[in-house]
């Protein structure tokens, strides 16, 4: 009798050897997606690790933001001498505010637009210059791309990126979200120290089964934050500040700022501001931000002069006065910072993979405890969480993928086919 070939001698079965393995060995990264039905948009932060040395006003050319905006975001004090043309180290982690839109009822913004040059990839594009905020395969079927080797130089594209909304509140109190790309060395308990949160709440909002993550997921992370009640004809409706920061608003004429302390929103004329609008309170001396009071046998007479919106090119005012138990102290304002020349590690690795103090102790997160999810099944979010993590090319049950041995699936494939072959 012939001898037979050796099984891997034969293309069929390689083919499916190799194709079996392939399948299992990658597992898609995951991000968060929130459905919508309208036509709404909210303010939103994204996490972005420079791929080099790049000046702020690069930053902001690169996600077409105000490079204020993105000063004021990160609490890097704008009075520095030319500081949109600071260059800011490679790997250094900044928030990037964006607006979050409903494109094809989903949650993301569509306003970013890059060009490309001579050696841009698609891939290079995704990973590198956008930190991995975006796949190469979303960029390639936002502008309906049929050949991904073929790039114009200075083509231009849209470039998709994660944002979610959940109403600007995370259990019914303010918060701004965070779309935050997983690195090597994270894990969900240290994101959660970093932002003040906890486990049980990053996964109800991310809609996760259990605790593992991996490099590449992207998470969406509630940061506390002061929200504004401006008019909805207000060009800056819905303006919200994560608590630490500031924003830039009423055409750079009003710096709001959110902390430390409380997460009421305070508005003040901003050290930018030239030629703008009257930021006086009507009927009164008050001035945007001042606040004068009065001691009385019934408690503390407060008055404020308040900035209520930016309307056709007017700062609107308010005055409001209230009986309060005790007078105020001095308004208080989160720390600013020099615009960085180096990268510290909590600054290129943000979150850190374990709690880190801030200078008032030793920060921990709330909980550590991984929360049962009785009543769901493995790999599928838990009962009421929102529906939300899915992975671009696979869904959330693809976790129980993850932590399979492919050693162990490419043993048994390799003694199935053996016995096949004698």
């Amino acid at each position: 009798m012939q001898n037979q070939k050796p099984i891997f001698q034969k293309p069929f079965f390689l083919f499916l050897f190799l194709s079996i393995f392939t399948n299992v060995a990658h597992v898609s990264s995951k991000s968060t997606i929130e459905p919508c039905s309208n036509s709404d948009s909210c303010n939103a932060v994204l996490g972005y690790t420079l791929y080099t040395d790049l000046k702020v006003s690069e930053v902001a050319s690169l996600f077409q933001v105000d490079p204020i905006a993105i000063l004021t975001a990160n609490a890097i004090d704008i009075s520095y001498p030319d500081v949109e043309n600071h260059i800011l180290p490679s790997q250094l982690f900044l928030k990037v505010p964006i607006t979050c839109s409903c494109v094809d009822g989903i949650r993301k913004s569509v306003s970013t637009k890059y060009k490309t040059r001579p050696s841009d990839t698609l891939s290079s594009i995704a990973d590198s210059i956008y930190s991995g905020l975006v796949s190469a395969d979303q960029i390639r079927e936002a502008n309906s791309i049929s050949d991904p080797s073929v790039l114009d130089v200075g083509q231009s594209l849209v470039v998709p990126l994660p944002c979610t909304c959940f109403n600007g509140t995370d259990n019914s109190l303010p918060a701004i979200y965070l779309s935050y790309v997983v690195m090597p060395v994270d894990t969900l308990a240290g994101i959660a120290a970093r932002y003040l949160t906890t486990i049980t709440d990053l996964m109800n909002v991310n809609a996760m089964g259990s605790s593992a993550i991996k490099a590449g997921d992207i998470l969406a992370v509630p940061l506390p934050a002061c929200a504004s009640n401006f008019p909805r004809y207000a060009s800056d409706f819905g303006l919200i500040v994560p608590n630490g920061s500031y924003a830039i608003t009423g055409s750079h004429c009003v710096q709001c700022s959110c902390g430390p302390g409380n997460l009421n929103l305070y508005c003040m004329p901003a050290s930018l501001a030239v030629s703008c609008s009257s930021m006086q309170c009507r009927n009164s001396n008050l001035m945007v931000g001042n606040v004068t009071f009065q001691q009385s046998s019934a408690g503390c007479n407060v008055t404020s002069c308040r900035y209520s919106g930016y309307v056709n090119g007017t700062i609107i005012t308010s005055l409001s006065t209230s009986l309060q138990p005790r007078c105020p102290g001095a308004q208080q304002f989160p720390p600013l910072i020099a615009p960085p020349n180096s990268v510290t590690r909590d600054s290129m690795f943000a979150p850190s993979p374990s709690p880190q103090s801030d200078g008032a102790g030793t920060l921990t997160p709330r909980t550590s405890v991984v929360p049962t999810t009785t009543g769901s099944l493995p790999g599928l979010p838990p009962a009421n969480s929102p529906l939300a993590s899915a992975s671009s090319d696979a869904c959330s049950l693809l976790n129980s993928l993850v932590t399979f041995p492919s050693a162990l699936v490419l043993f048994l494939f390799v003694r199935f086919m053996m016995s096949m072959s004698l």
